[in-house]
This record gives C-alpha cells, structure tokens and sequence, in this order.
C-alpha cells in the first residue's frame, strides 16, 4: 500500500528532512566541541613551550670612571684661560599583549610565534604617559663646592642614571659639558663612556683663582650630550643651578632631573607616521603621512623637504626608501608607504631609521630631524613599536617629536 510521505509517520511525528537536519546539526556541534578543545589544548602547549625558551635580553654596562681631576685657573677677572677638552642597561619585562580572533590553529601559531619573540621593554603603565609631552631624560648626580683659601670652586660629575637611547643600536655614548654661564667660549668635559645609559664618571673639575664674589653671580650649567663620531653630537638634556641659591661652604651633592636642551633641537618640527606589522606576510608597513612646524633651513624661512627611511639589521643599513620633496613647505603632507620584508626572528634586532631632510640644489642635504623606531629606542618610539606589535594587520598611527 503506498503512503504519502508527508503522513506516513502519523500525526505530530517528525518528518526525515526533519531527522536529517537535526542530525547535521548534532555532529557539527560535536565537531566543533572537539575542535575548540583541540586550540585550547594547542594553545596552553605553545605558550609553555615559547614561554620556556625565551632568553633574557640586556647588555648591563657595570664599568665605572675613575676619579679624576681637571683644572682650568682663572684671573681675577674670572675668566678662564685654559680648557681640557676630552672628545646601557635596558630595561625590559612581558607586557600584556591583545590578540585578535583566528580561524585556524596556524594562525594561532603564528600569532603565538610573533608575539612571544617580539616581547618589547619598558613598563606595564607605560600607556599611563601616552599623551604626555615631556619624555623622561634621566638624571644626573653631582657635588659642588668652594675653597676659600685657595679661591677655587669644585664640580664633581658622579653619575647619570636612566639616560634616553640616541643611538640607533638603542644605547647612547655620553658626556657631560660644564660651563659657568655667562661665559660660553670656556668649558670643561667629562670623558665618554661608550654604550651605556647609566655611566659613573666620578671626575672631579676645578675652577681655580675664582673669586667668591664672582662665583655667586655665575650659573652651573651641564650639559649631557650622547657623542658621535662621524656627525653632531646629539643633546640629551640640561642642568642648571645659580651658584648664589647653594651654600658652598661644604661640598653638597644633587640629585637633578634632566630638562630638554635650550639650543633649538626640540624644535625640528614633528612628523606623523604609521606602523602596521603583519606576521604571516614577515612584513612592515610604514606610511610616512605628514609632517607639521618643520624647522627652516633654508634663507628664506622655509625647506625643500622630504623622508628617508632605512631598515637596519644589527647596525648594518639593509634598505633604503624615500619620499618625494615638497618644495618650500613647513607642514607637507606625503602620504607615501613602504613596504620592508621583516622575518619575524629578525625583528628583535630591527631598527628603522626615519630622516626628515631638506633638499639643496647646490650644496649637501641638510638633515631637519631623525626617528629611530625599535623595541629599544626612546619611550615615545618603543611605545608605538609595542602597539604596532599588540595590533597586527592594523596601521598605528602616532606623532613624533623630530631629534637631532
């Protein structure tokens, strides 16, 4: 006997396309149970094991200066008449990191990979300063006192402790200038101590034949610089104390925060660039955007500027790009993007190198202002490497203040 399809179960009984569709959806959820256990239980075993394996990075530099003195002697006048011209530790910790939805355990892999090799320093509320002008210089200790006998006023350098790296190999070279303002064209230095942010220099200088009426009415005034070789040196930050607000009677040590330098460097102008990592390509966007109070270099108050960019590998130049110059225009916009192909166990010692320059038809390129951009650089520069990091596939987008 033939029954129709659509009765044969009788009343109120499920119909087979009923049963099948209840059946698809029973093994799917199944499956992806099963799956979802599989990436929790993949996940918990690369993190143990890329967690095992990371190595801890630092190149603490514990070589102290010996105590040292250097002497100028000034007339009555107060003038000196002789100069003694002498031409880091990083830290770091695991910051907390986002990462966004995968659709395939590779995925996870590769974010797993990316992200635990790329741990960045600096400290967990670091994003507790975003917004904040002033960046953290660091501090120097120094002593200061007079004889009154031998007419002779005594500046001692210690130390500095949490200097900025200027270099792009994330470390400076510093020194320290000592001047007694008014007076410029006489100053005494410190030796440089190489690659390192927390050198001890423990050098002792005199100003000799120094009236003290003529000591109060003078300034200190130190200057750090990090010293190059090839190039100007770079201004880390300033000092300065009037002689008539310290009792010298006794030597007196000062623990003092370094301000930005009063010679012009912060005011290069500052550019708006940005970052965008993607790890399954092993590459790096940069996207040069615009630039904003540029400094004038040319007579006529304006520049001819335009953008390099270099990749650098372990302190050695990989690869060159550059914008197009934008005649005589203090505030261009570029709006141009790089590309650079960055293996992911390469990024560690990664530095790109970012030149705002000013173009010269007749004579040598004038150099406004340089970003050097690495998980080892300043904290305005290792802040937007972290985000770029934290946020793969998406461009980052920050402002920076263009240095010497």
């Amino acid at each position: 006997m033939y029954r129709d399809p659509e009765t044969a179960g009788g009343p109120g009984a499920p119909s087979r396309d009923v049963l099948l569709v209840s059946a698809i959806i029973t093994i799917s959820l199944s499956v992806t149970i099963i799956l979802c256990g599989i990436c929790q239980w993949c996940q918990r075993k690369l993190g143990k094991r890329y967690k095992n394996s990371l190595e801890t990075v630092g190149t603490p530099d514990s070589g102290r200066g010996r105590s040292e003195k250097k002497a100028i002697k000034l007339p009555a006048g107060g003038k000196a008449v002789n100069t003694t011209p002498v031409p880091g530790q990083t830290p770091h910790d695991e910051s907390d990191r986002r990462t966004e939805p995968r659709s395939s355990v590779s995925d996870l892999v590769n974010s797993l990979t990316s992200e635990m090799l790329m741990l960045s320093p600096g400290s967990e509320d670091d994003e507790t300063h975003e917004g904040c002008s002033q960046e953290n210089l660091g501090r120097i200790q120094f002593s200061v006192g007079y004889n009154f006998q031998e007419s002779t006023l005594t500046v001692k350098i210690m130390k500095a402790q949490e200097l900025p790296a200027k270099d792009f190999s994330g470390t400076s070279d510093p020194f320290v200038k000592i001047y007694l303002l008014p007076d410029k064209k006489h100053k005494l230095e410190t030796k440089v101590k190489r690659k390192n942010l927390n050198p001890h220099w423990n050098e002792t200088f005199l100003f000799e034949g120094f009236p003290y009426e003529k000591v109060v009415q003078r300034v200190l005034y130190l200057q750090v610089l990090d010293y190059d070789r090839f190039s100007r040196n770079d201004p880390i930050g300033e000092v300065s104390i009037p002689l008539n607000k310290v009792d010298l009677t006794q030597m007196q040590t000062f623990w003092k925060e370094l301000k930005p330098c009063s010679d012009g460097s912060g005011s290069r102008g500052e550019l708006l660039l940005s970052l965008c990592y993607n790890p399954s390509a092993n590459s790096i966007i940069v996207n040069i955007i615009k630039a904003r109070n540029l400094k004038a270099m040319d007579i006529g108050g304006t520049s001819d500027p335009y953008v390099k960019v270099w990749l650098m590998y372990k302190d050695k130049r990989v690869e060159k790009k550059k914008t197009v110059t934008m005649k005589r225009n203090l505030n261009p916009v570029f709006n141009e993007s790089f590309i650079f192909d960055i293996p992911t166990e390469k990024l560690r010692e990664t530095t790109i190198i970012i030149t705002v320059m000013d173009k010269d038809k007749l004579s040598r390129n004038d150099v406004i202002g340089k970003i050097y951009l690495s998980w080892k650089s300043g904290p305005g520069e290792v802040k937007h490497w972290k985000d770029m990091i934290a946020r793969p596939r998406q461009p980052v987008a920050q402002w920076h203040q263009l240095k010497a």
